[in-house]
Order: C-alpha cells, then sequence, then structure tokens
C-alpha cells in the first residue's frame, strides 16, 4: 500500500476542517477554506458561532497537524487543493487557478534571472488565491524579496493573503482593480497570469496607450501596458499568454508598444496536455523593460516545452536553457 505524502495529509486535514466549518456556520466551502487557513496560521480556533463540540473537534485536528512540521511547498500546494475545490464548487467556477507545473517552471525561470541580485522586488498585478505568487517566492534565493499581489476580489485576496502567511512570505497586498493606479513603487521583476476578456471600465481604459480604438478594450492587453509602467527600468516581466495573443484585431497596436517599451527575452511554448481545450493553450512571454545599457540577447529564448512528466524531453530543455543563459546573462 503506498504512504499517504505530507501534502495529502494536510489536504485531508484543511478539507475535513473546511467541511466541519462549512456546516457549523451555513457558509460556502471556499469560505470555509479561508476560516480554515486563519485557523491553521493562528493556532486557534477563531470563530466563536460555533458548538462546543465542533470547536473541541477542530482544535483537536490542529494540534495533531503540527502545521510548523511542513516545507513551505508542502503547505503551498495543500492549500492550493483546497482552495481549487472550492473554486470548482462554488460561485469562482471561472477563476482559473495558474497549473502547478507553470507556477514552479515560472519559479525556476525568474530565479535564473535574478541569480546575481541580492535583493528583489516582485509583483503580481493579478494575484488571484496567491498559487503562483507563491510558488514563484519558494523557488527564490534572495537574502531579500520585497513582495506585492494585487486583486479586485475581496474572498480571492484573502485566501492570497493566507497563503502567504501559512508559506511565511511577506507580501503586501492591495484589494483593488489592478488596472486604476497602484500605490506601488515600480519593481525588477512582475509575474502574471494574464486574465484574458474585456475590461468593462471603457472610462478607466481611456488612460491607457493598448485601449480599442472603440468597444471595450482587452484586459490582458491593458494588464501588460500597466505591468510595465510598475516595472523598473532593466526589469522583467513573465507574463503567462494565450497563444494566440498576436492574432486579434488590436495586435497590430500591441506589437507596436512592445517594440517601443520592451526587449524579448523569450517565448516557452507551455505543453497543450496542461490545457482542457488546445485553443485555450498557452505560453510564457519573457520581456525586459528598455533602459540604460540593456541590450537584447543574441537571440531569444524559444521553445515547445514538452510535457512536464516528460523527464528526458525536460533534461533536455533545461540543457538549452542553461546554454542560453551561459551565453546571454555574463
Amino acid at each position: 500500500m503506498q504512504a499517504v505524502s505530507k501534502v495529502e495529509k494536510l489536504f485531508s486535514l484543511m478539507n475535513e476542517s473546511a467541511e466541519l466549518i462549512s456546516k457549523e456556520l451555513n457558509c460556502t466551502y471556499i469560505e470555509a477554506v479561508a476560516e480554515t487557513g486563519e485557523n491553521l496560521f493562528q493556532g486557534e480556533v477563531l470563530q466563536e458561532d460555533m458548538s462546543e463540540i465542533a470547536k473541541k473537534n477542530l482544535a483537536k485536528k490542529y494540534e495533531q497537524s503540527n502545521i510548523r512540521s511542513y516545507e513551505k511547498e508542502e503547505i503551498r500546494k495543500a492549500f492550493q487543493l483546497v482552495i481549487l475545490k472550492g473554486l470548482k464548487e462554488g460561485a469562482h467556477a471561472n477563476h482559473q487557478m495558474t497549473p502547478d507545473t507553470v507556477g514552479l517552471f515560472t519559479g525556476y525561470l525568474v530565479n535564473k534571472f535574478a541569480s546575481d541580485q541580492k535583493e528583489i522586488s516582485i509583483l503580481d498585478p493579478a494575484v488571484g488565491t496567491g498559487n503562483l505568487l507563491t510558488a514563484v517566492l519558494n523557488h527564490l534565493k534572495q537574502e531579500q524579496t520585497e513582495s506585492f499581489g494585487v486583486e479586485v476580489d475581496d474572498l480571492l485576496i484573502k485566501l492570497a493573503f493566507l497563503n502567504a502567511n501559512l508559506g511565511e512570505h511577506s507580501v503586501q497586498f492591495y484589494n483593488q482593480d489592478s488596472l486604476e493606479p497602484l500605490y506601488i513603487d515600480p519593481v525588477d521583476y512582475v509575474i502574471c497570469d494574464l486574465p484574458i476578456g474585456y475590461y468593462p471600465n471603457d472610462v478607466g481604459a481611456d488612460k491607457f496607450k493598448l485601449k480599442a480604438d472603440s468597444g471595450h478594450s482587452y484586459s490582458h492587453h491593458l494588464f501588460i501596458e500597466q505591468s510595465i509602467n510598475y516595472t523598473k527600468a532593466g526589469g522583467y516581466l513573465f507574463f503567462i499568454v494565450p497563444n494566440h495573443l498576436f492574432e486579434s484585431k488590436e495586435a497590430p497596436k500591441l506589437k507596436e508598444y512592445l517594440k517601443e517599451q520592451v526587449i524579448v527575452q523569450g517565448l516557452l511554448q507551455l505543453p497543450e496536455s496542461l490545457f482542457k481545450d488546445k485553443q485555450h493553450a498557452k505560453s510564457i512571454f519573457i520581456l525586459q523593460k528598455k533602459g540604460e545599457g540593456v541590450a537584447a540577447p543574441k537571440q531569444a529564448m524559444l521553445a515547445e516545452l514538452p510535457k512536464f512528466s516528460d523527464k528526458a524531453g525536460m533534461q533536455s530543455i533545461m540543457k538549452q536553457l542553461d546554454s542560453w543563459f551561459a551565453e546571454n546573462k555574463k
């Protein structure tokens, strides 16, 4: 019989706790996930409106869990699983969490680009539940990292806050529309799984160069512009973009804008098997904001990634990437 992994063990505990809280407080499962995350972080049962039996039951579970004995990645993965379950069941079914392997691979890339820096600042302007940001932070080896996350949805940002707390990451979160002015100084790195669709606020879109000439603007185009605005000269941006990014009627304007503002460092096509439908397949688009002393790479990093489960294929890609970094990031 296969041994239960620590991630599965922690997931079971979080799941059972959330189900119990959901029943006791008559709230949705995903709201109960936020409550149990808060309890685990504080090390006590914080909900007053529960029966004494339920409180005792929960306290016993939390005590047995010994959350401090888990690695940051184990906590993130277990918390991600209960959030995923909640998003599928609840009103947030449209919110797609960044696939785990994509978060880990983005973390690997950011770490490679940041390898010679002791201190960095990083922003996720569409932080959602914080899964991409915490996956990347778990990879970074810097002595000091200043992190920021912006999210308009109240519940998602609460989950992101708990995700960061449980993983012992210091992140400043802002609960606001990411396309409004941000209270953040420009950062060294931006990571973003771009929200795809139309931005309903035409007045808000008006201040962007990438606004549509008529009708609603593409929110993913505006997110790219906003991210570049909040990146330091020479800073890097890692966007998870749809493969058809440059096929819309607004694409020529986007291409022209990118040519003015940034240098393309790479485009890595993610395995189609990660996505339910080929139409929704995505890539990691790596850009560097222009600035003094910023030079284009000899050749952009271009690759089609194999399935992450294909060990030989991934080893081959990693070798190619290592060669690219040796050649272009001296």
